[in-house]
């Protein structure tokens, strides 16, 4: 409790001084002329003026508020590095039990963490903001009660040159150093990559390899790197490049999609971390144009279905040929007027072929407009890596069949010479619900009533390999792919398709399913049947792993740290069998199945977190000798002694460091009493007014 006399005066100082004014002239005037009684008249104003003022006598019951102090902890992923965990839990306990002898004083704890959940910040590609999160842990204390801040780090803080940050820096700020001074780091930059290029065509890698220090030189192995290349998980070499110069990579896309390059830069002697010598690049191969030869055979209404699909594709390049007489009717008729452009076979089949990423016959019927030595190049086109569809028809089961043909060796399936004429609803096999080229197609997985329009003719054929996707009369193969060694050929049994595209009975998903096809025909990578696939997000790593297999397999993981373990995947839609598991450490995951490797890079590899590991001063000092704080490192001076001291004393010593003692409380009570009451002042002034008329009056 506390007493104090105050003034409360009942009327503006001004008319108070008006008031004193003219009264003290009058005192003078009075006694300039000698007349009796003025000092009790005197006695009588002084009186009035006290009263007018008012003095009150009040006291205050008060209650002690705590100051506050905030202990930040930094749990970014560079503290994760050698022992610095070890030195902030053993910091944070050092400080608790110091401040915890103070009665006066609440610690707050504040936490950054390194998986983007912090308490009051997160450590993105923003990095580490240290300065940013006591601005919040400070913004619901009131001033009066802002004790100082105690910062555990390694110093690596990347909002200390921020000023909306720093603005409300509250004052002592203290730091605490893990790690050690001159510690050494090696870091992988690329400098220049990009993000997609043309199938076939070499791209080139820009990266620098950088030593912090710099390596002194004449020393054996401080001015070169070993780097090491991977394609895909594909070992793709290693070479000796200078540390601190751009060096470069460059190599040939070889196929369209994602290609992951991996890039590893040797160890350093003595280096703090192999965390930031790894790079991943990922450059998204596109095809210049998609070349597609359709050679059109026997003519049939659903003719142009083909030509419309592939037309209304932008990406792609169509040389289309109709055959419209045969050579065998001869009626002496010029060849300039059967046809506005001659049939360049051999340039097409012979010298161009190559060119093409897709070769198309739609009811094709063999009239020796093809000679066997053609059909022979398409068969080593097709093993050597391209593509062939066909669109059969009724011709497909006679005698001049394609299947006679050197390409009959190339084919999934073998005719059996039945035509089979009758209405049937095109259904998918289930391993037609589990390939990427049609799974789709089926609104609802789980559903097995899912029926299109029918269709009426279905050339019988007998499977001797490849994939059946689906099945039409009596569960027969009606679109059935395959690959042939390093190529892929597709074949529908039927040349019905048209009647979808007229929504015949409501027609069915013809364009998405041609789309596909084409697609996975030209090596989509999204269309593989086989595929191995993983991402973070949010701090979780997903697996996916596409397979026409029912059985869900077992991948193996390989975290950053090297730590390997083996995760089960769980069958989820459409042939897809699905993991999640936590991804709480940056750099890069490993995935493997066995016979396929995929990678996912977890908190960027090129984030400002991981470009300096090593603990460092530099940014800190200056905000510490701003604020008079005081900065210690852990491991060679230890956690200093705490100190509460009073504003405007030294905060900061020589194995000392202080929080401020504001004294603040807030009032709880409150008593107010007049010291010249009513009715005294009134006896006052009469009894001396009184007195001056008595002695006036002798």
């Amino acid at each position: 409790m506390t007493a104090d006399i105050v003034i409360s005066p009942l009327l503006p100082w001004p008319a108070l001084a008006a008031l004193g004014g003219v009264g003290l002239a009058l005192l003078v005037l009075s006694a300039a002329r000698r007349g009796r009684g003025t000092v009790l008249r005197a006695l009588a104003l002084g009186v009035l003026v006290v009263a007018l003022l008012d003095p009150r006598a009040t006291s205050e019951t008060r209650e002690p508020q705590p100051d506050v102090a905030v202990v930040l902890i930094d749990d970014s992923p560079s503290q994760m590095i050698g022992e610095r965990s070890a030195q902030t839990e053993f910091a944070v306990e050092a400080v608790r039990a110091a401040l915890g002898r103070f009665d006066d004083l609440q610690i707050k704890l504040v936490r950054i963490l390194g998986d983007g959940t912090a308490d009051a910040a997160d450590t993105g590609d923003g990095g580490t903001r240290v300065m940013g999160a006591l601005g919040r842990a400070f913004a619901d204390v009131p001033e009066s009660r802002v004790a100082g801040a105690i910062v555990i780090t390694d110093g690596q803080v990347h909002d200390a040159a921020d000023e909306a940050a720093t603005a409300s820096l509250p004052i002592p700020m203290h730091v605490l150093l893990t790690g050690r001074r001159g510690e050494m780091d090696r870091r992988l930059v690329v400098e220049e990559a990009p993000g997609f290029g043309i199938v076939g065509e070499s791209v080139t890698v820009r990266y620098r390899v950088v030593d912090r220090p710099a390596p002194q030189r004449g020393r054996a192995g401080a001015n070169t790197a070993r780097m090491s290349f991977s394609l895909d998980g594909a070992d793709a070499g290693s070479v000796d490049v200078p540390v601190g110069e751009v060096s470069t990579f460059a190599f040939t896309l070889d196929h369209a999609g994602s290609t992951v390059l991996e890039m590893v830069a040797g160890p350093a002697p003595g280096e703090l971390s192999s965390l930031n010598n790894r790079a991943v690049v990922r450059i998204n191969g596109v095809r210049d144009r998609l070349r597609v030869l359709l050679v059109s055979g026997q003519p049939h209404a659903g003719e142009r279905t083909w030509r419309n699909l592939l037309k209304s594709d932008p990406s792609v390049d169509l040389v289309h040929f109709t055959i419209l007489r045969p050579p065998e009717k001869d009626d002496m008729t010029p060849l300039r007027e059967l046809a506005l452009i001659v049939f360049p076979i051999h340039e097409l089949f012979e010298v161009k072929l190559a060119e093409f990423d897709l070769i198309l016959f739609d009811r094709y019927i063999v009239r020796d407009v093809l000679p066997p030595s053609y059909m022979r190049n398409i068969v080593e086109y097709v093993r050597e890596g391209g593509a062939l569809m066909l669109a059969i028809g009724p011709e497909f089961a006679g005698l001049r069949s394609l299947f006679r043909t050197p390409l009959g060796e190339l084919m999934p399936g073998v005719p059996t010479g039945e035509v089979l004429e009758q209405g049937f609803s095109p259904s998918l096999t289930d391993t037609g619900r589990r390939h990427p080229v049609t799974a789709p197609l089926v609104l609802d997985p789980t559903s097995q009533d899912r029926q299109w329009g029918r269709w009426f003719r279905q050339i019988e054929v007998t499977q001797r390999s490849g994939h059946a996707l689906m099945s039409g009369i009596g569960d027969r193969p009606l679109f059935v792919l395959d690959r042939v060694e390093k190529g892929r050929v597709g074949m529908l049994m039927s040349d019905h398709v048209w009647l979808w595209a007229r929504e015949f009975e409501g027609g069915g998903p013809q364009a998405e399913l041609l789309r596909r096809l084409a697609h996975w025909l030209m090596k989509e990578p999204e269309l593989e049947e086989e595929r191995l696939s993983a991402y973070v997000q949010r701090g979780k790593l997903t697996i996916e792993r596409r397979s026409l297999e029912s059985s869900a397999p077992v991948v193996t993981v390989t975290t950053p740290a090297g730590e390997m373990r083996d995760v089960a995947l769980e069958a989820a839609e459409c042939g897809i069998a699905r993991a999640t598991i936590e991804a709480d450490e940056p750099g890069i995951f490993r995935v493997d199945d066995g016979s396929r490797t995929t990678l996912a890079v977890s908190g960027g590899l090129h984030s400002k977190e991981l470009a300096d590991l090593r603990s460092t001063d530099e940014h800190l000092a200056p905000l510490v000798a701003a604020s008079s704080g005081g900065l210690a490192w852990i491991e060679t001076d230890g956690v200093p002694e705490f100190r509460r001291v009073r504003p405007g004393r030294d905060t900061a010593g020589r194995g000392w460091m202080g929080l401020r003692e504001n004294g603040a409380y807030v009032v709880t009570g409150f008593v107010q009493v007049s010291l010249l009451p009513g009715l005294l002042i009134l006896g006052l002034v009469i009894a001396a007014m009184t007195a001056a008329w008595w002695r006036e009056g002798r």
